[in-house]
């Protein structure tokens, strides 16, 4: 079977959807890729007469319950196209097929992925990353418009819940990335280029997020997704950092992730992820650096005026130390700090705070 990578574009309203797809088509069909793009299938259905916001019940599910099962068709008509195909092939779907949870409430999605024969989980797995672009509505509301595209009709307030119940929805994937808004729509661009050169392995200079110790002023933090995190150091050759990851969100749903980072010569690094069964993730505990501590950290995760953070309070024996993280935030770019988090000291690049530095035994 041909190794195909199947990555979902996925967003708020305007968050630049279409303008990345061409940066992508353009960038990786002149690096050897064959790319196919799945279009928007909401888009195709409401260009062919749909209305998702028809008071007919009857006719709204079944319009959703058809939306599922064309994505889900359209996706593997071209999986299987891509296997006849010599050079390395990219799908790119424009939004995935959990987009469409986001729409509904939990009893009817329950029983739209019945008929479907799908489930979440299944869902999940059918895509190697998903890249989420935050809407210019969380961020960048001057430049959050309804003209570019006819069938929006979100104002601001609703296109940051959209924003919000997009990750939402995405939340348990292993690869999920958050791309923020920048004043140079071209940042955002080729952060997408960039984590998708990730996906297919292909090497990247090394580059350091912005990190700070912090105190939490208040723990109510909006719209935040909150998760535990299990992260232990494997044994691995020098030049390689291995690690498996258990992250927990609420409600029970569990991930096991295996990452690998090889650090190259000239100041790049190769990183590949995948994700382990319970079974697998038992078996590989059994290779853990006996040198290192299991690092375990609570995580919330959220967007603030349209910059996307983690922020870690470290457990056991790091227990008292708290790390915002940004991401995907520029050198030159102001970092939007929000009231509810008072910035301590600014530790990026300082190694001695990497969570595999962190680890080690003293």
């Amino acid at each position: 079977m041909k190794d195909v990578k199947r990555i979902v574009l996925t967003g708020g309203p305007c968050a630049g959807k279409t303008t990345a797809l061409v940066r992508i088509m353009e960038h990786f069909s002149s690096r050897g890729f064959k790319v196919f793009t799945i279009p928007e299938v909401p888009t195709i259905f409401l260009q062919a007469g749909m209305d998702y916001l028809t008071k007919n019940q009857q006719w709204f599910y079944e319009g959703e319950k058809d939306t599922l099962k064309t994505q889900l068709a359209l996706e593997d008509y071209f999986y299987d196209m891509a296997q006849t195909i010599d050079e390395p092939v990219l799908i790119v779907c424009d939004r995935g097929a959990l987009d469409i949870s986001a729409y509904l409430n939990k009893p009817m999605w329950a029983k739209i992925t019945g008929l479907c024969g799908v489930d979440n989980e299944q869902l999940l797995h059918r895509y190697d990353a998903v890249l989420h672009l935050v809407s210019a509505a969380n961020g960048a509301e001057q430049y959050y418009n309804t003209t570019t595209n006819e069938k929006r009709t979100e104002d601001i307030e609703g296109a940051r819940t959209l924003d919000r119940k997009v990750i939402e929805a995405w939340s348990g994937h292993p690869h999920l990335r958050v791309i923020n808004n920048h004043d140079n729509f071209d940042t955002k661009l080729n952060r997408v280029i960039k984590e998708i050169s990730t996906v297919l392995g292909l090497p990247l200079p090394i580059t350091e997020e912005r990190k700070y110790i912090v105190k939490i002023v208040s723990d109510d933090i909006p719209n935040a997704v909150q998760s535990e995190i299990i992260q232990t150091y494997l044994v691995a050759d020098p030049d390689c950092e291995v690690r498996l990851r258990r992250r927990i969100w609420e409600g029970g749903k569990t991930v096991n992730v295996h990452t690998t980072k090889k650090h190259l010569p000239n100041h790049e690094e190769i990183e590949t992820e995948r994700q382990v069964s319970d079974a697998l993730y038992e078996s590989l505990m059994s290779q853990a650096d006996p040198y290192r501590h299991t690092i375990h950290k609570l995580r919330k995760s959220f967007i603030w005026e349209g910059q996307y953070f983690e922020l870690d309070q470290y457990l056991d024996r790091l227990n008292g130390l708290v790390i915002l993280e940004t991401k995907g935030i520029t050198q030159n770019e102001d970092v939007k700090f929000p009231p509810y988090i008072k910035v301590v000291e600014d530790i990026t690049g300082r190694q001695q705070y990497y969570n595999y530095i962190l680890s080690l035994n003293k």
